[in-house]
């Protein structure tokens, strides 16, 4: 119960921390998306079906906030982490670098899945494409600087509630 907690408070930190900076980012007509970030560590680091559940719960969390079909996130989330999972093998999935890399082409990947079905709702889609894309370059951005400080935070809460298992989980790969 208390791995549960770990992997899940986290998530559910970020996603509030995500909710407050676009609230403040609304007078400027921003928007910043980190879905690459709820998904690139539960792809990288746990085993697959625990990760698969914390990426569905993320993506649910996520939908309840967005103006979507409940269940949207959870299955853009869901499909990300089984890629990422699929490629697992060959990647080096405790390095810092390789988790950002990640957290960075899975955020894109999810802000131009998103936007295409946002644009597909409006009738003038051609003056939003640049909004979009200067959300999406300010989401990289903001996603890059933070990376290092989430993942830590997820890896620290992780071991902080199962150190034992947190161990077991790193010696299987080494």
């Amino acid at each position: 119960m208390r791995r549960h907690l770990a992997i899940f408070l986290p998530l559910l930190l970020l996603w509030w921390l995500v909710l407050q900076l676009n609230h403040y980012l609304a007078p400027w007509r921003m928007f910043v998306s980190l879905g690459g970030l709820f998904i690139a560590f539960v792809a990288l680091q746990l085993p697959q079906r625990i990760g698969l559940i914390a990426a569905l719960f993320a993506g649910l969390i996520c939908d309840a906030s967005q103006p979507v079909h409940f269940g949207f996130h959870a299955f853009l989330f869901g499909l990300a982490t089984v890629i990422v999972q699929r490629q697992r093998p060959r990647l080096d999935r405790f390095e810092p670098t390789t988790q950002r890399t990640i957290a960075l082409l899975a955020n894109l990947v999810l802000f131009i899945v998103t936007a295409l079905f946002h644009l597909r709702h409006v009738p003038a889609e051609g003056r939003l494409v640049s909004r979009f894309l200067w959300d999406l370059l300010f989401s990289e951005l903001v996603l890059w600087a933070i990376a290092p400080w989430f993942l830590a935070l997820q890896r620290q809460a992780l071991e902080l509630a199962d150190p034992l298992a947190a161990s077991e989980d790193r010696r299987q790969v080494d």
